[in-house]
């Protein structure tokens, strides 16, 4: 047991160190810690990390949520390494974000709604461009309704009032109170701001006429359709359909994420956001068509196959390190081949080297044996020969090596009988 340790112990080193070296720089494994930039703690974005927050927490991954202003910072954070993924507002990436950042895929629409009083140009307002003369409450400095409101004002061209920079409640205060002539928001119908503005009396929804149009021009658009009556049917709200446009809110992520996280993402994106709305149905999202990053290649591999096999049936923990494992498994079988057909005869090599080192010692009493010069020299002899017995008899070796132990004894028994009847003739 001892001389297979001291060979086998070697080689199982050799391939303890090479596994190490290669799973730690070859195929490093994922970080377990995330840096999700979300949004305002009252937002929906904050929320929704959150949910991703505790998915991820399942398999060991903590995620740190940032609140931030919104889309407009989160995509600042992305850029600048100080985020890992970010939830972010469709119809707003720039030339440096979709160099440097990747997409999940679309996750959910976000209306953009537009409300103004029934008061205040009553029959003159039929879409977003009717209000280039009014005081719109359009968000705060780097949120996404923000950049939505100053995009879709440079779609339609003009001069524009500037933007009251109130959003949430606030906004809606506003405009119930008078103080703007209208709001927008880009924010879910389930928003309570919304669902309140959608049922007082004296504030008017506004459709955008060409949301068809504007979703033709950007792919992270998408037109949507409140119907009649979905808000509330006993008071018929709305009162007929209206068309709206929504910016598809997407998962974007470092270039650079690790692609196991990315599939737990997108694993967790898809129990999040599977279910529907009174906008969308079951199933519409994630949609990996519905982005204005560029699509991860991790990310194509999942829409188009799912979980990896490994992942169908093992852990996040297991899938991923063997999943790794695949990257170094050929070139290390390659190298193990040759130490593996080395270590046998390496082995046998250190038993028989147990046996036939004794036999220098064997030959050396041969030889003064029979130059002894007088009786006492030679009984000196047989002496060392049977003290030579005794020691080879206490070597161990493995049983199939017993016949060349018991060859050696025969040896130095058949020397001791030689050197014998040299002194019997003395």
């Amino acid at each position: 047991m001892k001389d297979a340790l001291k060979v086998y112990g070697p080689l199982a080193a050799v391939i303890l160190i090479l596994l190490i070296i290669t799973m730690r720089f070859v195929a490093p494994p994922p970080p377990m810690e995330l840096r999700f930039a979300a949004g305002g703690q009252d937002g929906r974005y904050y929320a929704l990390a959150q949910q991703y927050a505790d998915a991820l927490a399942v398999h060991g991954v903590e995620v740190e949520v940032l609140e931030t202003a919104g889309t407009v910072e989160n995509y600042k954070l992305l850029n600048a390494d100080e985020a890992d993924v970010a939830l972010l507002q469709g119809g707003l990436a720039d030339a440096a974000s979709q160099e440097n950042l990747r997409s999940l895929g679309g996750m959910f629409a976000e209306p953009f709604w537009i409300f103004s009083r029934s008061d205040q140009f009553s029959g003159l307002i039929s879409d977003f461009g009717d209000l280039e003369r009014a005081r719109i409450a359009g968000g705060g400095v780097g949120s996404g309704t923000r950049a939505m409101t100053e995009r879709l004002q440079s779609e339609w061209g003009g001069t524009w009032l500037e933007i009251v920079p109130l959003s949430g409640n606030a906004a809606a205060d506003a405009l119930i109170a008078g103080d703007v002539e209208a709001a927008v928001f880009t924010a879910s119908v389930e928003t309570s701001y919304v669902q309140r503005l959608l049922k007082t009396p004296e504030i008017r929804l506004i459709g955008t006429r060409r949301a068809k149009g504007l979703s033709m021009r950007d792919d992270a658009l998408a037109p949507l359709v409140l119907f009649d009556g979905v808000v509330d049917m006993d008071r018929d709200i709305p009162a007929g359909d209206v068309e709206l446009i929504s910016a598809i809110a997407q998962l974007g992520v470092d270039e650079d994420l690790h692609p196991a996280l990315q599939s737990v993402l997108l694993e967790a994106a898809e129990t999040i956001h599977s279910g529907g709305s009174i906008l969308t149905r079951a199933n519409t999202f994630p949609d990996e068509t519905r982005t204005d990053l560029p699509l991860s290649e991790e990310a194509r591999r999942f829409y188009r196959n799912g979980p990896t096999f490994l992942r169908r049936y093992f852990s996040f923990g297991w899938a991923n390190f063997l999943e790794r494992a695949w990257v170094f498994l050929i070139p290390l079988a390659a190298l193990l081949i040759p130490l593996v057909q080395m270590a046998p005869p390496v082995y046998r090599w250190r038993i028989r080297r147990k046996i036939y080192v004794w036999y220098n010692d064997l030959h050396e009493l041969e030889r003064r044996g029979f130059d002894a010069a007088d009786d006492a020299i030679r009984q000196q002899v047989l002496t060392d020969i049977q003290s030579l017995q005794h020691e080879v008899g206490q070597v161990e070796v493995p049983v199939s090596y017993n016949d060349e132990l018991y060859h050696l004894r025969s040896h130095i028994n058949f020397v001791e009988a030689l050197i014998a009847r040299q002194a019997s003739k003395a």
